[in-house]
């Protein structure tokens, strides 16, 4: 019986020990440097790490992962499993800019966590040694470069007692509407959504062998839930092949995505909607006469919101090359509930359901409603009316509720927030449920989602939810970056009779800023046309400068402070002659 992935990598090692499980593109591009390593000694250098960390008597503590992208933090991750040590992936401080941002969530999670050793690459692990100024907390944790840990030490490892229920891994939340919380993933609920995972993508025996082995490229960050319980952690519970590169080197250029899809060929790779958007930039002729995408079946579309308009563009803009509407594969979940719970069909177009004749994007194609597919098997969904904690009939939007073996556990030492989110009832259902704090409805068994409850915006007693605010402004002007806009409310101040009022913040392009005044205008015509709202202010920002969670979702509530405290990297209006 498989009671962990640590058990299935054994088998893939055993089976097929020369079979490739990572290549890694160090600096993003095909033809330059690439590191592989196979299943056989993946499985030698992770039992070498485990068995480092057993002869500390570290099982069962928490171990702090700082890794570069790169191959050594699969073995780190892996390690720390097959050692029954508590997994707990963060972000190393690296240069000047993030450095602070990077420290202070860095000791706000070893806190948290209580982590007893950070496992690193060297130069990370030589990094912190120069940074006791900054985190003194350095000063009772054990600091271990994973790359000196000698392969003999593999022969000392010894199986971790590990059930169903046993902590795997504490995935902190990104934060977008409060501090970062430490779900408590098990192996069991690993296990899990990686089968939900694979029945959503069409993982089978025999796409698998059609492919040769070769599931994923991918660029995600893998301190993060979608690129790491996706695309690496799905590749162990296969024994496939995936091609990893740097979120930076993707960055710098979005088209080393797609090269990359090119040259592998695999069945499944995706991002945030706005690497999609990032793609469409760089879409010259050079590009796309270069490109094959027609092995790509599974384009994964989550962690923000999915727009109409990306799919039909990225559809129209990449046909030439091979790439297919119905692969696009949006999809729903969150670190509560490991990573997926909802996904698209797939060889199946999405479902787009076309705004209301009456609504605020009448008429608007581009404007539709993307559903995020059904719940995977075993999965209960529900759409629930949070304050009668009642089931809701289909159609009406309420708070997205789950129930299933790949909710997580709770939060870690957070028995209060762990009791309110993960010990929901509901009149009817037997059970516990995760309120998930997403708002959604459902249509034909399909889920779309609609915002967040803490996001809601409440004016005059009417419901506005942030993100058909900032779709309607993205959509009044092509100067606006799309999947960067905010949207929020602020008190009127005392003795104002409107109470609260709405306030949209977004990125425009740099050489949009001469026509800022008038893209305002044009900002506050249509919000007012389309939603009856009148808006307290429009603020025009620099590119970049709209915080976002590691996962890509707007931080409306950081947002909000910023204007409140007037610190936004507003564009300046031209001053009038």
């Amino acid at each position: 019986m498989v009671r962990s992935l640590v058990d299935l990598l054994t088998q893939h090692a055993a089976h097929h020990p020369d079979r490739t499980a990572y290549r890694y593109l160090a600096t993003g591009d095909c033809d330059g440097e690439i590191q592989e390593i196979s299943y056989g000694r993946l499985a030698d250098r992770s039992r070498a790490i485990a068995a480092h960390l057993q002869e500390r008597g570290l099982t069962g503590a928490r171990a702090m992962l700082l890794y570069p992208p790169g191959l050594e933090f699969v073995c780190g991750y892996l390690g720390c499993l097959a050692a029954g040590v508590v997994a707990v992936p963060g972000v190393p401080p690296q240069g000047r800019a993030q450095n602070h941002r990077a420290l202070t969530r860095m000791r706000r999670l070893i806190a948290d966590a209580d982590a007893k050793v950070i496992l690193g690459s060297r130069e990370v692990i030589t990094a912190l040694s120069g940074m006791a100024e900054h985190l003194p907390e350095l000063a009772d944790i054990t600091c271990l470069a994973t790359e000196d840990m000698a392969d003999e030490a593999a022969a000392a490892w010894r199986e971790p007692d590990l059930t169903a229920d046993s902590v795997a891994f504490l995935q902190y939340t990104s934060g977008s509407t409060a501090a970062p919380r430490g779900v408590m993933v098990t192996h069991g609920n690993l296990l899990d959504n990686e089968r939900i995972l694979t029945d959503s993508m069409g993982h089978t025996p025999d796409i698998i062998e059609e492919y040769g082995h070769e599931m994923f490229v991918s660029w995600l960050p893998v301190y993060h839930d979608m690129g790491l319980i996706g695309p690496v952690l799905n590749t162990v519970y296969l024994g496939v092949t995936a091609t990893l590169f740097s979120p930076l080197h993707f960055l710098q250029q979005p088209q080393r995505w797609l090269t990359a899809i090119s040259r592998y060929r695999p069945h499944t790779s995706g991002g945030p909607n706005f690497a999609y958007e990032l793609c469409l930039k760089h879409a010259g002729p050079a590009l796309l006469d270069g490109l094959d995408l027609s092995s790509w079946k599974v384009a994964v579309n989550g962690a923000e919101p999915v727009r109409a308009a990306t799919l039909r563009h990225f559809t129209e803009t990449f046909a030439p090359a091979g790439f297919r509407s119905a692969a696009h594969h949006p999809c729903y979940g969150l670190a509560e509930s490991t990573l997926m719970v909802t996904g698209s069909t797939v060889h199946t177009p999405p479902t787009l359901l076309q705004p209301s004749e009456t609504g605020p994007h009448a008429g608007q194609s581009d404007a539709a409603a993307v559903s995020c597919g059904r719940p995977g098997p075993h999965v209960t969904l529900v759409i629930a009316d949070p304050q009668r904690r009642e089931e809701l009939p289909e159609g009406e939007v309420g708070e997205i509720w789950v129930r299933g073996a790949s909710v997580a556990k709770g939060y870690w030492r957070n028995a209060l927030a762990t009791r309110e989110t993960f010990r929901a009832t509901l009149t009817g259902h037997d059970g516990r449920f995760l309120r998930t704090g997403d708002l959604g409805f459902l249509r034909d068994g399909e889920l779309f989602v609609t915002g967040r409850l803490k996001d809601l915006i409440v004016i005059d007693g009417r419901n506005h939810y942030p993100q058909d605010l900032e779709l309607t402004a993205e959509m009044a002007h092509p100067a606006l970056r799309p999947g960067c806009t905010a949207a929020f409310s602020v008190d009127g101040g005392a003795g104002a009779a409107d109470g609260e009022q709405a306030v949209v913040v977004a990125e425009i392009a740099p050489d949009a800023a001469p026509e800022a005044e008038k893209i305002i205008d044009v900002v506050r015509s249509r919000i007012g046309e389309d939603h009856g709202l009148s808006v307290r202010d429009v603020v025009l920002v620099e590119p970049g400068s709209i915080p976002k969670t590691s996962s890509g979702k707007i931080q409306r509530h950081a947002t909000r402070a910023a204007y409140l405290d007037g610190t936004l990297a507003a564009v300046a209006a031209p001053a009038l002659s």
